[in-house]
C-alpha cells in the first residue's frame, strides 16, 4: 500500500488566540469544507466544544459520486496554540494522519497542514488516487484556503 504525503501552508491575518479558537472547534470544519462534500459533523458537540487528545469526532461526508459515508476521526495530540493531530479511526482511507501546525509570525499565523494518507485496494487504490482522489484532496484544500481567507478577512 502506497502512502502519500501532502503539505499545505497558508498565512492567516489574525492572532494565535483567534486562529486556535476557530480551528479547535470541530464544528468549524463544516465552514471550510466544499459544499459538494455534503460534510456534516454528527458528534453531539456545540460551538463551545474545544478539542482535546482522545476526542472522537464523527461525520457524514460524500467525497465521491455523492455517496454518503460515515467517517470517524480521533484527535491524537494537542498542544494548545501550536498543533493538533487527527487520525481516521473509520472511513474511506486505509490511513489518514493529518497534522495542523500554527506558528505566529509578524504578519499573522502561518498554518501548515501535513497530511499522510493511503488508499485501500492495492493497485486499484493507486489508480484511483491518480485518477480522482489526489485531485479531490487538492480541491478540498484549495477550497479551504479560500474559505479561511474569506472568514478571517471579515
Amino acid at each position: 500500500m502506497k502512502t502519500y504525503r501532502l503539505e499545505f501552508t497558508q498565512l492567516i491575518d489574525t492572532d494565535i488566540k483567534t486562529a486556535w479558537n476557530f480551528f479547535s472547534s470541530p464544528l468549524n470544519l463544516e465552514k471550510i469544507t466544499p459544499d459538494d462534500m455534503s460534510f456534516d459533523v454528527t458528534s453531539p458537540y456545540t460551538n463551545e466544544t474545544k478539542m482535546y487528545a482522545g476526542m472522537i469526532i464523527t461525520y457524514k461526508v460524500s467525497p465521491l459520486f455523492g455517496i454518503k459515508l460515515n467517517w470517524m476521526t480521533e484527535i491524537k495530540h494537542v498542544k494548545e496554540n501550536e498543533y493538533f493531530v487527527d487520525e481516521q479511526r473509520f472511513g474511506p482511507f486505509a490511513l489518514w494522519h493529518h497534522q495542523h501546525h500554527f506558528k505566529p509570525t509578524e504578519n499573522g499565523i502561518l498554518m501548515t497542514d501535513i497530511l499522510y494518507y493511503a488508499i485501500p485496494f492495492g493497485i486499484i487504490g493507486t489508480m484511483a488516487n491518480r485518477c480522482m482522489v489526489a485531485k479531490k484532496i487538492e480541491h478540498i484544500f484549495s477550497h479551504r484556503r479560500e474559505a479561511i481567507l474569506s472568514y478571517f478577512s471579515k
